[in-house]
């Protein structure tokens, strides 16, 4: 009986065997006509760029996430050969919203060539910048031996940006800022990115009522900057003083032995003493269409250099300044600097 029960188990085990084998090519091949997960939906090229699921609006605008390497005479507000039509840029808010609130935000950082601490700072900054609501454009500037570290580093931050390169040599720090700087902007002209436009030095700190107080900007905008010196324990108050949004004077006072900000006639000056260009804000379109803001359509020696012609604009009538915030009294900006200070625009 032994001997004949043992075939009749085998057939049954080979059955079960056959049975299980084609439920699971069953299931295998069905399985493949399901909805993958949204893991595999995000994954390709740009999943490296994807933001947290409260800042969807930059997630719908990937294509700024990028570094583009700018040709050598860029730098000017005629880039290149502009007679086509600027290619479209899609940016989150690039066109003029209707609501202040929701303009965009055109943050531009320079950088200092081989400067150690640098990708710490623009790090430090992507931290603050990804609290600010969007809409939000960061556009880096940067030389392009510099550039693969920080391109990597801003893949990480959640923020919306723009990462800009040239190949330019300079020796004197404040030519290649303003150079950056002129980079910068041409890059926003020629793109038509309507917005407002802050040069924020990695190097800053903010209170981040600031940028919801900028996004109320008409024109120009202006506010007082504390520049602190951390090596020196000095700190420098450059900035307007105003009534009701109007300024009505310019001071730079040092701080460090007087920490009351006591202003007095003779403190006051008419005219800027100095240029701190973190404490200026301007609406973008004055760069492609000047005569709305009442401007000549060219200016001598400003039609190739951008931050000249913001230079002449924040000299020239104060009238089109708002002061920020409404009495210019509250420090929202610090720019902290290691020993002296970069020589600012007179």
């Amino acid at each position: 009986m032994g001997s004949v029960d043992r075939p009749k188990k085998r057939g049954r085990l080979w059955k079960k065997a056959l049975v299980h084998f084609a439920l699971c090519f069953v299931m295998g091949f069905f399985s493949d006509f399901a909805p993958r997960s949204t893991a595999i939906l995000f994954s390709g090229r740009h999943a490296e760029h994807l933001v947290p699921a409260a800042r969807t609006k930059s997630v719908e605008r990937l294509v700024v996430n990028s570094t583009v390497e700018i040709p050598g005479s860029s730098s000017g507000r005629g880039q290149g050969s502009h007679d086509e039509p600027p290619p479209p840029l899609e940016v989150a808010g690039a066109r003029e919203p209707q609501s202040p609130s929701q303009r965009l935000l055109i943050v531009v950082t320079t950088t200092r060539t081989g400067d150690r601490l640098q990708g710490a700072l623009l790090r430090r900054l992507a931290h603050t910048l990804r609290l600010v609501p969007p809409p939000l454009l960061w556009i880096v500037v940067q030389d392009d031996a510099d550039a693969l570290a920080t391109a990597a580093m801003l893949r990480t931050t959640g923020v919306m940006y723009r990462h800009l390169t040239f190949k330019e040599n300079f020796t004197d720090p404040v030519v290649e800022a303003d150079h950056q700087r002129n980079v910068a902007l041409s890059h926003v002209e020629y793109h038509r990115l309507s917005g407002i436009v802050h040069f924020a030095g990695a190097s800053n700190v903010y209170d981040l009522q600031f940028f919801d107080e900028i996004r109320e900007i008409e024109s120009f905008g202006t506010w007082p900057v504390a520049v602190v010196s951390t090596n020196k324990k000095r700190v420098v108050v450059d900035g307007p003083i105003c009534h009701s949004s109007k300024v009505k004077g310019w001071i730079s006072k040092d701080l460090s032995n007087d920490k009351r900000l006591l202003v007095t006639s003779t403190d006051m000056n008419p005219k800027p003493p100095k240029i701190n260009i973190s404490g200026f804000a301007f609406n973008s379109s004055m760069l492609w269409d000047p005569e709305r803001w009442g401007r000549p359509t060219s200016l001598p020696d400003t039609s190739q250099d951008s931050i000249k012609f913001v230079h002449e604009v924040i000299l020239e009538d104060e009238t089109k300044l708002k002061g920020i915030p409404a009495d210019c009294s509250k420090i929202m900006v610090w720019h902290m600097t290691r020993g002296t200070p970069l020589p600012i625009h007179h």
